[in-house]
């Protein structure tokens, strides 16, 4: 699976603005989805409308906690935390899934009820209208998140447009349920529907919580990513090779450290010039990222970091 993305054309500003806007937007619409799917329940009795009304609502909780967390992942860094608090859109992330996963819990277990004890389904003309109006909401702020995502990379956004997009497809579910319990008597519809909603939100729980945890566990950016912070370093003849690169995301940062080769007669002062040069170039594709360049003389760079405690455990392995 692909690590976390980031965008490599905007600044941390940007993406904290860009982000924290499609959050009230989600806020939004799950508070005028809630309401509508609410009426809808009540003069319906529709397991499936239950569905989608928990579903919304677990939405407004999780779009109120990114919104926040987004806002807090993007302050800058301070005494305590060097290297800032994106992490806290990797937390939201996973405060979503577990959202979602209860949800999908609480769902199973009323449709296994009506399962066993049908009711027929009320009010759906209304119902189906209501249904209508969350698809086209749902689908305007999809368009909205996708279009965040692609500037900023947001694991947050992620997170959020991931209910919202399963929230797409259970609608049509829902409205298939409905439709058949209502007008053509079957009865069992309905709960079906309430069913195959549950799995659906369980899935995307699952991935939203992997998506998460790899942002907290410091994936590496993609292939894609790293090949281009190489190629830019490499860009100036005078950095011989590049080594021990290693990469991360934090909310709206990244993090970018390599080891540089240089040629071993160079001045200090000339050997500081050519990585101060380099990290800028970097920065320029990449405004948001945090780099370090460690200058090695070529042919002698010495292990240490990570790759002194692998020689280390490889050691103490062969004793």
């Amino acid at each position: 699976m692909a690590g976390p993305t980031t965008s490599p054309r905007l600044s941390s500003g940007e993406t904290a603005r860009i982000t924290r806007r499609v959050a009230l937007l989600s806020v939004a619409v799950a508070v005028v989805l809630i309401a509508a799917k609410a009426w809808a329940w009540l003069a319906s009795g529709s397991v499936a409308m239950l569905s989608s009304l928990a579903d919304s609502t677990l939405d407004l909780a999780a779009s109120l906690f990114t919104y926040f967390a987004v806002r807090y992942a993007a302050t800058p860094p301070d005494g305590e935390h060097r290297y800032g608090h994106g992490k806290a859109e990797a937390f939201a992330g996973l405060f979503q899934a577990g959202l979602v996963a209860v949800s999908a819990a609480l769902i199973l277990m009323e449709a296994s009820r009506r399962i066993a004890q049908p009711a027929p389904v009320r009010a759906g003309e209304e119902s189906l209208g209501v249904m209508l109006l969350s698809i086209a909401l749902t689908a305007a702020l999809i368009f909205a998140q996708t279009r965040a995502l692609r500037q900023t990379g947001s694991v947050a956004t992620k997170g959020d447009r991931a209910h919202y997009a399963s929230d797409l497809t259970s609608n049509v579910v829902v409205m298939v349920g409905i439709g058949a319990g209502h007008f053509l008597g079957w009865t069992w519809a309905d709960a079906a529907a309430g069913l195959l909603v549950a799995c659906w939100l369980a899935i995307g729980a699952f991935e939203v919580a992997r998506e998460a945890a790899d942002h907290l566990m410091d994936r590496e950016l993609p292939d894609t990513d790293r090949a281009q912070i190489e190629t830019l370093a490499k860009s100036d003849p005078a950095i011989l090779g590049v080594h021990d690169l290693r990469t991360r995301t934090s909310g709206p940062y990244i993090h970018i450290q390599f080891h540089a080769d240089l040629d071993p007669t160079l001045t200090l002062q000339q050997a500081h010039e050519i990585v101060v040069a380099a990290e800028a170039r970097i920065r320029t594709a990449y405004p948001a990222a945090d780099v370090i360049i460690h200058p090695d003389p070529a042919d002698a760079a010495e292990p240490h970091g990570h790759e002194a405690f692998s020689e280390g455990r490889a050691a103490g392995a062969d004793h």
